[in-house]
């Protein structure tokens, strides 16, 4: 069974320049890392939950496999018409059972699928880190991927160095996605998560998972609650906003002033929107 938020992944054209932003954010980010099939990325860890910020570095080396279409082209693609979050992964225990449950709920678009790469701890030291992935789809969301990650060494990918950040991010609190119609995404929602909406209206549902909200709202109800405009869905659903946890607000607005960020506000929240934030709203709760 799927579990809560894993990561994010947030699809951009300059890795590097993002990968600096994600600094000036006060994040500490780790190595630059490469897939077979032509992505590379950066990621962003908290306990138990990161953002990949990742680019198609080597589009020659996409491929016919799996990875290569869900993930590899499904982001170049997706890096045509903008950047932004692309991805949507759930925590799992059991791919291939998460698997069978997509297809038995209609809602599938793969096996299960395993690949390993090395990583690199704080000292700059080898380790494998592996990961099977099953991939979900929801027809009225193309511009989302959706997938749950098993991880198979997760003694060598979880650090605690790496999820300690100036900004006193301490975890995930959501992820928010903009429809026209939200309660069009209710049913796939609860096959994809496993977890039923707990609050619904005309405007919105939620769905709370062991580790973070997911969220879908109409775009008024969007703007409303972060103050910036949310993304252009027109041809469906979109990934559009992060929602970390903060623990001290202090320390957030210090590590915004050395690293030149404009922050704004908005119900009680620090928000920094899509014109910033390379296509995505990171909203800090």
């Amino acid at each position: 069974m799927s579990g809560g938020l894993d990561h994010l992944v947030h699809a951009v054209r300059d890795l590097d320049a993002a990968a600096e932003l994600y600094r000036r954010l006060g994040f500490t980010v780790g190595a630059r890392n490469r897939h077979a099939w032509g992505t590379h990325n950066y990621l962003v860890q908290t306990p138990g939950f990161f953002v990949e910020v990742l680019t198609v570095a080597e589009p020659e080396k996409l491929g016919s496999d799996g990875f290569s279409a869900l993930f590899g082209t499904f982001n170049r693609l997706f890096l045509k018409n903008q950047q932004g979050l692309s991805l949507l992964i759930l925590e799992s225990d059991d791919a291939a059972a998460d698997a069978a449950r997509f297809r038995s709920a209609g809602v599938s678009a793969s096996d299960a699928m395993r690949f390993e790469r090395e990583g690199k701890r704080p000292d700059g030291s080898a380790v494998k880190v592996g990961f099977s992935l099953a991939f979900a789809r929801d027809a009225k969301a193309p511009a989302i991927g959706f997938a749950v990650c098993q991880q198979h060494f997760p003694e060598n990918f979880w650090n605690p160095a790496f999820q300690q950040h100036a900004n006193t991010v301490s975890g995930i609190a959501g992820t928010v996605l903009v429809s026209e119609s939200p309660r069009d995404h209710e049913a796939f929602l609860s096959a994809f998560s496993g977890v039923r909406a707990d609050s619904a209206s005309a405007s919105g549902i939620t769905a709370s998972t062991p580790r973070g909200e997911i969220s879908v709202m109409d775009p008024a109800a969007f703007r409303s609650r972060f103050g910036v405009e949310p993304p252009d869905v027109s041809r469906g659903a979109r990934l559009a906003a992060a929602r970390f946890r903060v623990h001290d607000r202090a320390s957030l607005s210090a590590a915004f002033e050395r690293g030149g960020i404009a922050g704004s506000s908005s119900r009680g929240a620090t928000i920094v929107g899509p014109q910033i934030a390379l296509g995505t709203t990171l909203v800090f709760d």
